[in-house]
């Protein structure tokens, strides 16, 4: 009887994975196919996924591309595009035994309904195919019920235009109409220039109903203590969810700006994040935590956030600071105490005149950054309710000093055209450097004090499609994997040129908060953790970033409130690149950054 049951069972096997599936999604969802549909029986083996004939690689997947899991027994496809289209296989090859299962999926253009109040803000989506190069943005049109069409104008930016588009030149091109009224209902169409739909969105507009009043009944508690303040977990945790935010980051502002300087901290941009998160609750807690890629069941975000920033105090100094309108809101004790213990913050209270607050702020963060960033805001308005910011200032020396003799160097730009630049020389540095396969890229480790280094990623040429193949496989774990290579690579004499960099780059901010899903800052947060008296909603401020590399080493410095600044280097790199700035005792990038024209 054993042996039949067993028979039985490998009958079921192979006619379960012999059967095609056909499937019909939209853009912009997320699909999981999984390789078999009893997992519970496999115990190992060699598990191939192809997409219409070529096979998928289980590393270096780029941002939206299939990427597989639990060890490729399932793919993952997110979000969904118009390239998603095909037929996925997936095989496993285990002792004499190989099952196969077949997928065909069919991408149909986007179709769906959305019921919106009067008054409030609605997003229609849209998004190109993720292979796309988009040189022109879609076009929007509302279409009434004789099949006339009238286009939207998406670009006019003045402040009486209730409909914008949120990424201009990206691939979502998802639009904004503000203040719904009863005569925006009807039936709205996405196209391409050439005429192709990408979606089809219908809005019923509907009476906004009474108000509710603000409540923070049941959202007042002080944040949960940290309950193994010894666990070993807790510190990885945070380092990959760190690496993940930075990586993310990087990918949305490289989509808007495909060709240009780049520079960010995610380091300040998280701090900022999770000294707010302290005060955040329900759907706006859980936003934040998905933005920063930390687990919504990670209690000890904070704790480790404060070892964090003690760790890194030898070369790097990260400041939080929270001023608030001490006429018309008084944080919540618990807030203001856990502020303290966790971010060395103690809320300031504002002045009474806008120069007076200007002059406070900048002062702040000006010594905050050792003077890298001296201007930061250039009023406050009398309105702003509480401001928060996070300040982060690195200085790092070569471990290796560079020949002071004033040299020049040619630099080759994305369009072919070279540049005359200063640069910095050796022509016997000791660094770890090695052709990352995986990345098709040279990657170059120099050393600098305080156990930092600065990571230097050189695509195969100077062409634009180098340089995108090599962004688009530089994933968290990619990253990561590169990192670890290059610690344990033995340092050799490399001759180095790199190019003086002198970075004034100003991140979008306001791109990257939509980009993150953190519209809710500026809407309607639940903030009942900080202040449980009234609804307060987030300001956006200005950003000024600044990077420098001289003979000496690196400086950087980064000022978020969603704002900040900093600085960086390079290696025998006489084209455009990619630097990383990591601190090997934490394990964390600190800053970020890409060179098209220094």
């Amino acid at each position: 009887m054993k042996l039949q049951a067993v028979l039985c069972l490998l009958l079921l096997l192979v006619f379960g994975l012999s059967s095609c599936r056909h499937f019909e999604v939209i853009p912009g969802s997320t699909l999981e196919l999984p390789c078999l549909s009893f997992q519970d029986v496999y115990t190992g083996g060699t598990i191939t996924w192809k997409f219409n004939g070529e096979d998928l690689s289980l590393s270096a997947q780029s941002p939206g591309s299939p990427r597989m899991k639990k060890g490729g027994m399932v793919l993952s496809v997110s979000p969904v595009t118009a390239a998603s289209q095909g037929e996925y296989s997936c095989t496993i090859e285990e002792n004499d035994l190989e099952m196969s299962s077949t997928y065909t999926i069919n991408v149909v253009h986007m179709i769906y309904t959305m019921k919106v109040t009067q008054g409030s803000t609605a997003q229609l989506q849209c998004h190109f195919p993720t292979s796309s190069q988009v040189t022109a943005n879609a076009l929007w049109f509302k279409e009434d019920n004789n099949g006339t069409r009238t286009q939207l104008d998406t670009e006019d930016e003045s402040s009486d235009n209730r409909v914008n588009l949120l990424y201009p030149l990206g691939l979502d091109q998802t639009i904004m109409i503000k203040n719904i009224v009863m005569e925006d209902s009807g039936n709205y169409l996405c196209e391409s220039a050439g005429g192709q739909t990408l979606s089809s969105v219908y809005i019923n507009a509907q009476v906004a109903p009474t108000p509710v009043p603000h409540s923070c009944l049941g959202f007042t508690a002080a944040w949960e203590p940290c309950q193994d303040e010894n666990s070993r977990t807790g510190e990885p945790i945070l380092q990959e969810s760190i690496t993940e935010f930075s990586m993310k980051l990087y990918s949305y502002l490289r989509e808007s700006q495909p060709s240009s300087n780049l520079l960010f901290s995610p380091i300040s941009i998280s701090g900022v994040l999770s000294h707010l998160l302290l005060g955040a609750r329900d759907n706006t807690r859980r936003a934040i935590e998905t933005a920063v890629s930390v687990p919504h069941d990670f209690h000890c975000v904070h704790l480790h956030m404060k070892k964090l920033r003690e760790k890194l105090a030898g070369s790097l100094q990260m400041a939080s600071q929270i001023y608030y309108n001490p006429h018309n809101m008084n944080l919540s004790e618990s807030f203001t105490n856990q502020s303290i213990q966790f971010y060395e913050a103690k809320p300031t209270r504002l002045l009474e005149t806008s120069e007076e607050n200007t002059q406070m702020i900048n002062s702040w963060v000006a010594n905050k950054t050792n003077n890298k960033i001296q201007h930061l805001v250039d009023s406050v308005s009398p309105n702003t309710q509480m401001i928060l910011l996070n300040a982060v200032s690195f200085s790092g020396e070569w471990k290796v000093k560079y020949d002071m003799k004033p040299r020049k160097g040619l630099f080759t730009k994305l369009d072919g055209d070279m540049v005359s630049v200063p640069v910095l020389y050796h022509s016997g540095y000791m660094a770890a450097t090695k052709f990352v396969v995986e990345l098709k890229a040279h990657v170059a480790r120099l050393a600098l004090t305080g156990d930092n280094s600065l990571y230097i990623l050189l695509p195969r040429s100077h062409k634009v499609s180098d340089l995108q193949q090599l962004e688009e496989k530089m994933t968290d774990t990619a990253v990561r994997q590169v990192i670890e290579q290059l610690k344990t690579t033995t340092p050799q004499l490399v001759e180095v040129t790199l190019p003086k960099i002198k970075l004034q780059v100003e991140p979008d901010m306001n791109l990257l908060i939509k980009k993150l899903g953190l519209s809710l800052l500026f809407e309607n947060p639940n903030l009942c953790g900080l202040y449980s008296e009234d609804r307060i909603a987030l300001m956006m401020p200005d950003t000024e970033p600044s990077s420098h590399c001289t003979e000496q080493g690196v400086e950087a410095g980064a000022a978020t409130s969603m704002t900040f600044s900093r600085s960086f280097t390079s290696f025998s790199a006489l084209r455009p690149f990619i630097m990383l700035l990591w601190s090997d005792q934490a394990n964390v990038p600190l800053f970020v950054g890409r060179v098209t024209n220094p």
